[in-house]
């Protein structure tokens, strides 16, 4: 499916400058509860428990599939999912409703990204997408993404490992038997993080991107997107939804951390990858309904396994 170079630019200008914006923001007495400390007295299990319930409800309510558009503009941002060798494997984390998962297949919850994507007429959608069930910042991912042996050959440090991104391959994956091949898809090229981490209660983050870490190849690529400090949204919440730095409640339960670009990046070097590249993303847009101008601010990021 083409898509209209406005529609495309939309997601790539800078229609403002993130640091006038946050200069804005910490001169506004109004928005001060935003900057300042917080201490949380509820057990973190409590937290990843409700959590869950409240992302499951919100699916539930959203079934439809109406609420969230297909991102087609994620080609763009992450040509690599383009340009990639043919048979890459790419672990989409939290796929929600298909909307990160249709646009690479083209060029509730789970259940409902089968029925979207099947019906999206997306040839052999069947052996190209392997939907299924994880919590990946408690319990890990399956073995059958990774097997104990392949992730421990995976942690290598031999400049020589790549993924299938680049062109050279180790003379120990080459000599695999066909039994220890096929224990697993061993490993994957790229894993997409997009409006997820934040989903996730800051504590575990860490323990959630090095399991993403553990399952990718030597040289693959974790790309990530999701909301950055000061977005609009982080804006709207009031005092009292505040459940942590940086940390709101909606009023369904969900939460929603907002990144700074020194966080999002020492989470990621920290579980051992390297950073190819990040920056805010500050888009300007105008509501439809009511001719509101919206400020929002993604983070972007790409990071690559040694």
């Amino acid at each position: 499916m083409s898509v209209s170079k406005a529609e495309a630019s939309e997601y790539h200008s800078k229609d403002f400058n993130w640091e006038t914006l946050r200069q804005e923001i910490e001169n506004d007495p109004s928005l001060n509860y935003h900057l300042l400390p917080f201490n949380s007295p509820q057990p973190e299990e409590q937290h990843s428990n409700d959590s869950i319930k409240a992302w499951q409800n919100f699916h539930v309510q959203h079934s439809s599939g109406k609420f969230f558009k297909e991102r087609r503009y994620l080609l763009k941002e992450f040509p690599e999912l383009v340009s990639c060798a043919d048979g890459s494997k790419v672990l989409e984390v939290g796929c929600g409703n298909g909307s990160t998962a249709l646009p690479i297949l083209r060029n509730e919850t789970l259940e409902r990204a089968k029925e979207f994507i099947a019906a999206s007429n997306v040839a052999s959608v069947e052996h190209r997408l392997h939907p299924f069930y994880c919590d990946f910042a408690t319990t890990g991912f399956p073995k059958f993404l990774a097997c104990d042996y392949c992730r421990e050959m995976f942690s290598c440090k031999d400049q020589n490992c790549l993924s299938d991104v680049g062109e050279k391959r180790t003379h120990e994956t080459d000599s695999l038997s066909m039994e220890e091949r096929s224990c697993c898809v061993g490993g994957v090229d790229f894993v997409t993080l997009i409006f997820t981490l934040s989903a996730v209660p800051l504590q575990t983050m860490p323990t959630a991107i090095r399991e993403c870490f553990s399952v990718l190849k030597p040289g693959g690529l974790l790309l990530f997107r999701d909301y950055g400090l000061y977005d609009m949204t982080m804006l709207r919440f009031e005092s009292d939804q505040r459940v942590g730095f940086r940390e709101y409640m909606r009023s369904d339960g969900t939460r929603s951390y907002f990144f700074c670009l020194d966080t999002a990046r020492n989470l990621f070097i920290s579980a051992g990858f390297i950073e190819l590249e990040i920056e805010y993303c500050c888009v300007k847009s105008v509501n439809r309904r009511n001719g509101e101008s919206m400020r929002r601010v993604w983070v972007h990021g790409k990071f690559q396994k040694p």
